[in-house]
């Protein structure tokens, strides 16, 4: 279960959530509005080494592997 970033679009509040799948619905714990993933935050890779020019986004990037 990855920890994946998020922004509230209607409050501006960035945080954290630890989620089953990536595109699972996460809300706001300021405001409860249906946030949006924040693909500008650190990435990290799952097999533990850097992760080379990655945007963050797991369905286009094969830079983990």
């Amino acid at each position: 279960m990855p920890i994946l970033q998020y922004q509230c679009p209607a409050c501006g509040k960035k945080f954290e959530e630890l989620v089953q799948k990536f595109d699972d619905p996460v809300h706001c714990p300021a405001c409860n509005q249906l946030a949006r993933r924040d693909w500008n935050g650190t990435v990290y890779s799952a097999t533990g080494k850097p992760a080379k020019k990655c945007a963050g986004n797991c369905k286009t990037c094969g830079g983990c592997h």
